[in-house]
């Protein structure tokens, strides 16, 4: 597995400008879609809006501990999840709670990340799976899943 599998959606853009504008671009692209809409699966059976939002919210929990983490610990390991089975709970959560939720814990991180030194971002952590990395890496990775998951409720919002 490589380690950064969203590299290719964050590309040369600065990850700081992606994690500052994620949370108004799904309120923008919210906006153009009914509760109904909201919920509605793709045809392709991938997650709703709903469950995306839900799922960048789990996330940005998972990424609060993972950077905090990294800077309190010498060289961690961090732990992986199953996002499907997580995703299993998803039924229970509203768009609104979810993405008060994200955007709430995007602040926080925002905050720490903003008052990193050059050592901090570079401070080390191993993800099983993906090897060695650097704190900066989680918010590259961050910023990159981020875009991802936005590409994928435009192509919702455009559905109907």
């Amino acid at each position: 597995m490589e380690l950064n599998p969203y590299a290719k959606y964050l590309g040369a853009r600065d990850p700081i400008e992606v994690l500052e504008s994620t949370g108004a671009a799904i309120r923008k692209l919210s906006e153009r879609m009914s509760e109904d809409h909201l919920g509605l699966r793709p045809p392709s059976g991938k997650w709703s809006a709903r469950e995306i939002v839900a799922h960048l919210a789990d996330c940005e929990i998972v990424f609060a501990f993972r950077l905090r983490q990294t800077l309190a610990e010498d060289h961690p390991v961090i732990q992986p999840f199953d996002q499907e089975r997580w995703a299993a709970r998803y039924a229970n959560h509203n768009f609104d709670s979810a993405r008060r939720l994200f955007e709430s814990a995007r602040d926080w991180n925002l905050l720490l990340l903003y008052g990193l030194t050059e050592a901090e971002r570079l401070r080390k952590t191993t993800h099983p799976e993906r090897g060695a990395m650097t704190l900066w890496t989680i918010a590259e990775t961050m910023a990159g899943h981020d875009l991802n998951h936005l590409q994928q409720i435009a192509l919702l919002v455009g559905t109907h």
